[in-house]
């Protein structure tokens, strides 16, 4: 069997996207082959229009000799809007194959222009409705289509979130619609294909229009009417006939408005909604809508922000059902579905008319087991439904969302004899990005604490990153969003949704270059003041969008913002080259903080004069990729002299960092400001900072994310997983333990004696801790990249263990190349290493404590191995140079034992008994011979042999020895396995 064949056609990351205004938009592919070592040495694209069947070609440049095969920019005619064009794509490679064309695929133009908008603004006239009326506003206009239809399309939108009706039928899935941009810059709008929602005759199309982000609540202060105090809507339809004549239905005054059942609808306050209202049919052709109000068009109102969809579409992306219902000691009526969800409750019912149903959303249930909501503050988080009493029905709310476990019910009928559970299913909402990274281990905390994460992510991306989506909050704030961004790019599909909204970080900056602290910006003065490590956003995440995705056209346009952020650091203070003025939220949430304080102990002139040298770095690297000569010189020189600005202030002459905290430590190795013999010390004295501290962590949002790498990185791998696997306050396990779905706010949301940390500010949904998952794919799994060549083209696997616990790590990644995978097994006798290269791809693997001559390919030896392009021993093992396909490495596990945590402690434990020396004087002599026994409590099991070259069989038999001196002890090491 021979295949070579394209795949997974993409255009701007999307499959078949309708309805967008990119003029040169880019295309992309997978390659799928049989032969390892595939690499693309040529491609061809061909681009076309339809015209009443008629194939018209658009674009062919022929056969282009090249190994990209992602971003490939469209160069042919100017594009036009309204039109769909289709592709298909062939490629050549290195084996002299050529593929069959690729399945066709198409994109489909917007309005490409704002002069083409023939629709105009429209609300209720507000002699007859009153604008600052709470119900939703219903929208409607009939229309007559009288000739056979070839294709319709609709182009809408909203200030205030809307939803769109044809014939009587909701139109489109999307939800909570038109999303959150910088409104008064940037406003984006829906297409919707209803060729198939249209008749012949009489039809009618309709808006339901609410607050939303526009002008409902915001923020914890209660503020509203942020971006404006009118909801409006703007409408285009295009009904294409077969004859090729078109008809354009807009929004204009002759449309009509009323209100409805949406009694009331808020982001953070949820609904309150009356069947008995309902206007059955107003959104079809036949209704009377004569005593119906007029509308009126809102002159002010542009028409040059507006922008296709950028983003990925916020959706229902599935279902739950509750586990159970149950009543609390204090007599509530309660569901739990079983997990932290964000999305909102579809709920059936038979009632009587008025029947008064209400559902209260919750996280969590006090220590006493009662339902528990003082962590929302404001927000109400509850929906309030009024039966028509018509047989069956069925609701969920409008434009609102929860997030919540736990659902208090009250007023179902016959609820006293127990909800039925089957009467309530769970919606879970939030950008429709597709899944790309999995990550999976040996310990099923671990597990469940991956799991947390990628609901922490999918709770929070919302439309904007927010930092949580329960209480009176939910903003997008810049500092969770780029200590989190590379996480977040291994889980999901992240470049449509990051695109968004740094497009409208770059509106919402200051003049100054500042940033403010959310995004998009409803603080207003309040978020003037720019944060170091918030701001750094600006820097830090197009740069990690460029890594992850390639995507050197977002970091082009992104390059002035991150210049500006970098240029506006410079201007503060006397020194411009250490940044000790102004505001800084510091390591927020460390536990090292003072009483009453949520900002930790580390120096906020430090931080953020770490974090300067971070973006100033990555300003430079940007500055290479874009050929920006001169700034690369300019920033190149800033560099270097922050970091001996650095140096001099916050290192002593002798090496030791001035500040003694976890994070100033962590950032002074993440960040490289530190080398030599000064690098060596910090590293070193981080690893006894946290041993010291019993193997717990002090840091907050700033040092957090870097801790177990620069572990790794430094020689204390061990240390970072041992961090990992702690499962006692404060650690990422003691959540896990105590029942968390998602990640916590606080390391301590819930306290050990089942209290909470405070009402202010306990989100139990916030993933910037979830932030753990980058150093689990990259570093335990070892699944990398190389960031000379972006996108996972070339790729780097390493992964590592350590000889606690973990014997068994995988990850997979859906790369812009295709599927990624690195996983290991500590077996016994073996080591067993499982890749999978993606097809013009090739990766740099690091068989740790291998030797050449000892592995094998299912097999093989290596030189015999087809795919392998180059082999050498270094420091770390065997590295290798291989191309595309899927490999399996066996070689020799030398070092005979695997050791769980928790035989690990209990080896540290006994330890510390003085018969413990003379055991090993016994059998294990070479121990006692070490400078460092006084220390072995900093070092596991697995380093105290390895020092010694104690074989395993020797390690056993010191093992069961120490068992029979402690019998009373209730837990026992075991053997070697």
């Amino acid at each position: 069997m021979d295949v070579l064949k394209v795949c997974d056609t993409k255009c701007e990351y999307k499959t078949n996207p309708l309805g967008i205004d990119v003029l040169r938009p880019r295309l992309s592919w997978v390659i799928e082959s049989d032969q390892r070592g595939t690499v693309q040495q040529a491609y061809q694209i061909q681009v076309w229009t339809e015209e009443r069947g008629e194939k018209m070609m658009v674009w062919d440049p022929g056969r282009v000799e090249s190994d990209q095969s992602i971003h490939i920019e469209y160069a042919g005619p100017r594009l036009r809007s309204r039109t769909r064009y289709f592709y298909r794509v062939k490629v050549w490679d290195n084996f002299g194959r050529e593929s069959d064309w690729s399945d066709t695929a198409w994109w489909e133009t917007a309005l490409l222009e704002s002069a083409e908008w023939k629709a105009r603004w429209i609300t209720p006239d507000p002699n007859e409705i009153d604008p600052l009326a709470e119900p939703a506003f219903l929208l409607r206009k009939p229309f007559e289509v009288n000739k056979p239809i070839a294709a319709a399309r609709v182009y809408a939108t909203g200030v205030g979130l809307y939803e769109l009706y044809l014939n009587g039928q909701r139109v489109g899935e999307d939800v909570l619609t038109p999303g959150w941009t910088s409104y008064h810059k940037r406003l984006q709008y829906q297409t919707y294909d209803v060729t198939s929602q249209l008749c012949e005759g009489i039809n009618a199309i309709g808006v339901m229009l609410a607050d939303g982000w526009y002008k409902g609540t915001l923020g914890w202060e209660g503020k509203r009417h942020i971006y404006g105090d009118r909801r409006a809507a703007l409408v285009q339809l295009h009904v294409c006939y077969e004859d090729g004549t078109e008809k354009i239905i807009v929004t204009d005054s002759t449309w009509k408005a009323a209100t409805g059942p949406i009694l009331y609808s808020e982001i953070y306050h949820g609904e309150v909604y009356d069947a008995r209202l309902e206007q059955p049919g107003w959104c079809e052709g036949k209704f009377d809508d004569s005593d119906w109000k007029p509308t009126v068009v809102l002159t002010d109102m542009p028409l040059n922000h507006l922008i296709a969809q950028e983003n990925w579409p916020t959706r229902i992306t599935e279902t739950i059902r509750p586990i159970a219902s149950f009543v609390t000691p204090a007599g509530e009526a309660v569901l739990d579905m079983g997990q932290n969800m964000v999305g909102r409750i579809r709920m059936t019912v038979s009632a009587p008319p008025g029947t008064t149903i209400t559902l209260q959303h919750a996280e969590v249930l006090d220590k006493e087991g009662n339902f528990y909501t003082g962590n929302l503050r404001r927000a109400k988080q509850t929906v309030t439904y009024i039966a028509k009493g018509e047989g069956t029905e069925t609701y969920a709310p409008h434009f609102t969302f929860q997030g919540f476990r736990y659902v208090k019910v009250e007023g179902y009928p016959g609820q006293e004899k127990g909800l039925p559970l089957d009467c309530f299913v769970g919606e879970v909402i939030h950008s429709d990005m597709e899944p790309t990274g999995h990550f999976e281990c040996s310990h099923p905390l671990v597990n469940q604490l991956q799991q947390n994460i990628r609901w922490g992510q999918r709770g929070n991306f919302v439309d904007v990153p927010t930092d949580c989506p329960q209480r009176d909050e939910r903003l997008g704030w810049t500092g969770d969003a780029q200590v989190f961004i590379r996480t977040a790019l291994f889980n999901y599909q992240g470049a449509p949704f990051f695109t968004k909204w740094l497009r409208d970080l770059k509106a919402d900056q200051f003049p100054d270059g500042g940033v403010p602290f959310v995004i998009p910006n409803i603080l207003g003065a309040e978020g003037a003041s720019s944060s170091a490590a918030w701001g750094d956003a600006a820097v830090i995440c197009p740069w990690t969008v460029y890594l992850v995705y390639g995507d050197k056209r977002l970091l082009a346009e992104q390059y002035d913002s991150m210049k500006a952020w970098v240029e506006y650091i410079r201007r503060q203070g006397e020194n411009e080259h250490l940044w000790n003025t102004g505001f800084h939220f510091g390591d927020w949430l460390a536990l090292d903080a003072k009483e009453n304080s949520y900002v930790g102990a580390t120096p906020t002139d430090l931080i953020a004069t770490a974090f300067y040298a971070y973006s100033t770095r990555l300003v430079r690297d940007a500055a290479v990729v874009l050929n920006k000569a001169e700034d690369v010189r300019t920033y190149t020189e800033l560099l270097n002299r922050i970091k001996a600005a650095f140096q001099q202030e916050f290192i002593t002459p002798s090496g030791r960092l001035a500040s003694p905290t976890q994070t100033a430590h962590v950032l002074a190795l993440m960040f490289d400001l530190v080398e030599g013999e000064a690098k060596k010390r910090i590293a070193r004295e981080l690893n006894e900072m946290v041993i010291e501290n019993d193997y717990h962590l002090t840091t907050g949002f700033v040092g957090t994310p870097y801790l177990c790498f620069v572990l790794s990185e430094n020689g204390y791998h061990d240390t970072a997983v041992r961090l990992l696997l702690q499962d006692t306050y404060p650690s990422w396990l003691y959540s896990v333990k105590k029942g968390a779905t998602t990640i916590w706010e606080h390391w301590d949301s819930i306290k050990p004696d089942g209290s909470f940390w405070s009402d202010d500010m306990n989100s139990f949904n916030h993933y910037a801790y979830g932030a753990i998952g980058d150093w689990l794919y990259r570093v335990v799994a070892g699944l990398d990249l190389d960031e000379s060549v972006p996108a996972y083209q070339r790729i780097r696997i390493h992964p590592r263990w350590s000889g606690l616990d973990l014997t068994y790590a995988k990850a997979t990644y859906k790369s812009m190349y295709g599927w990624i995978e690195s996983s290991w097994v500590l077996q016994e006798n073996d080591i067993r290493i499982r890749i999978r290269i993606p097809a013009n791809a090739t990766a740099r693997l690091i068989l740790p404590e291998a030797s050449a001559g000892e592995v094998r390919e299912k097999g093989r030896t290596l030189d015999k191995t087809n795919g392998i392009q180059s082999v050498a021993e270094t420091e770390y093992g065997v590295e290798l140079v291989v191309g595309s396909g899927e490999y399996d490495f066996v070689y020799p596990n030398k070092r005979g034992f695997v050791l769980t945590f928790s035989e690990h402690t209990r080896f540290i434990d006994l330890l510390s008994h003085e018969e413990t020396v003379n055991v090993l004087k016994q059998y294990a002599p070479e121990v006692l011979g070490l400078s460092m026994f006084g220390h072995l409590k900093m070092l596991t099991l697995r380093q105290i042999a390895n020092v010694v070259s104690l074989p395993s069989h020797r390690l056993n038999m010191v093992i069961e020895q120490l068992n029979q001196l402690h019998l009373q002890q209730p837990s026992k090491i075991e053997s070697s396995r």
